[in-house]
C-alpha cells in the first residue's frame, strides 16, 4: 500500500511538472509574438504553424549544445546555481490551490513558505555570478542580490494585510476568505505586490541584473547549454508564479460566476501574464539608482501605510 502510494505521489509530481514545462514553453511563445504584435513586426514564424514548435527548437538547441564550463569557475557551485533558481520556483506550486480541492498541499503557512522560496532564487542567482569568476556576471550578482532584498520587504509587508484580513496564512483559506476579493480592499497592497514581483523575476523595467547594454547578459554571461536554459526557465516559471499567487491573494482565486473554479484562476492568472508582457514592450530600464530609490524611499513607505491602516481598520472591525 505504501508503495502504491509513493507511485501516484510521484505520478502526480511528474504530471504538475510537465504541465508546468509545458506552460513556460507556451508563455515563450506567446511573449515573443505579443511582443511582436504590439511593436508592429514578425515574431517567430519558421518553426511549425504561426512559429510554435520555435520553443521547441530552442530546447533542442541547448540540450545539444555542448556541456562546457569555464576553465577558471568553481564547477560545482556553477552547476549547482542554475539549478536553484527553477527549483525554488517550481516547489512553490506545491502549496498554490488552482480550485477547490485541486492543491498538493495545504500547509498553515504555505504563504511563508514560498516567501522563503523566492528570498533562496536570489542564491542561484548570486552564486552563479560568482562561481563564474568573471566581472560582468559577479556584478550582475550583486545588483541582483541588493534588488531582491530591496523589494523582498514592501512585498512582504504588502501581503501582511491580505493576512489580517484572511487571519490565516494558508493560501486556501486565504482564497475562500474573499467573499468580496482582497484587490478591492487592497488596491494598494496588489499594486506593490505587483511591482515588487515584476522585479523578484527580473523583468523590464527592473532586469538590471541581466541589463545586456551594461553587463553583456549580466549573471547568465558565462553560461550556455542546458545550464542556461535552466535559468530561462526560472525566470518563466517565476512570472507565472507572481501570476498566480496574485491571483490567489487578491483577485479571489477559483471564485467566479458560470465557469468552474480551474477556469477562472486560469483566466485571471494569463490576464497578469498578459500584463507583465505588455509592460516589458512598453517600458524602458530603469537606472540603477533610481530602481533602488523606488524600493527604499517609496514602495516600503507605502507598504508601512498600507499595513498600519489595514490593521488600525482591522482591529475596529473585529470590535465592532
Amino acid at each position: 500500500m505504501n508503495l502504491i502510494q509513493w507511485l501516484l505521489t510521484l505520478s502526480g509530481l511528474a504530471l504538475v511538472l510537465l504541465v508546468l514545462f509545458s506552460i513556460a514553453a507556451l508563455m515563450v511563445y506567446g511573449e515573443r509574438r505579443i511582443i511582436a504584435l504590439l511593436q508592429d513586426r514578425l515574431g517567430p514564424n519558421r518553426a511549425g504553424f504561426f512559429g510554435i514548435l520555435q520553443p521547441a527548437a530552442d530546447f533542442l538547441k541547448l540540450v545539444t549544445k555542448e556541456h562546457f564550463v569555464p576553465p577558471f569557475a568553481d564547477r560545482k557551485i556553477y552547476i549547482i546555481a542554475s539549478i536553484i533558481v527553477p527549483f525554488t520556483a517550481l516547489l512553490s506550486f506545491v502549496v498554490v490551490p488552482v480550485s477547490y480541492n485541486w492543491w498538493l498541499a495545504d500547509i498553515n503557512i504555505a504563504l511563508l513558505f514560498v516567501m522563503a522560496l523566492s528570498s533562496l532564487r536570489v542564491y542561484g542567482i548570486m552564486l552563479g555570478g560568482w562561481a563564474s569568476n568573471s566581472k560582468y556576471p559577479l556584478f550582475g550578482g550583486l545588483r541582483s542580490a541588493a534588488q531582491m532584498i530591496s523589494y523582498e520587504l514592501p512585498m512582504g509587508l504588502a501581503l501582511m494585510g491580505v493576512v489580517i484580513l484572511s487571519g490565516s496564512f494558508s493560501l486556501v483559506d486565504i482564497v475562500s476568505a474573499q467573499e468580496i476579493p482582497f484587490i478591492i480592499l487592497q488596491p494598494i497592497g496588489f499594486i506593490i505586490f505587483l511591482i515588487c514581483g515584476i522585479a523578484e523575476t527580473n523583468r523590464l523595467p527592473f532586469d538590471l541584473p541581466e541589463a545586456e547594454n551594461e553587463l553583456a547578459s549580466g549573471y547568465n554571461t558565462e553560461y550556455g547549454d542546458i545550464k542556461f536554459a535552466f535559468f530561462f526557465l526560472g525566470e518563466y516559471i517565476g512570472v507565472l508564479l507572481i501570476a498566480a499567487l496574485a491571483t490567489v491573494l487578491f483577485l479571489g482565486g477559483w471564485h467566479g460566476p458560470w465557469f468552474p473554479g480551474a477556469v477562472w484562476f486560469t483566466i485571471k492568472t494569463l490576464a497578469l501574464i498578459f500584463l507583465f508582457f505588455w509592460l516589458r514592450t512598453s517600458l524602458p530600464r530603469l537606472r540603477y539608482d533610481q530602481l533602488m530609490h523606488f524600493g527604499w524611499k517609496f514602495l516600503l513607505p507605502a507598504a508601512l501605510v498600507n499595513l498600519m491602516v489595514t490593521a488600525v481598520l482591522g482591529l475596529f472591525w473585529m470590535e465592532g
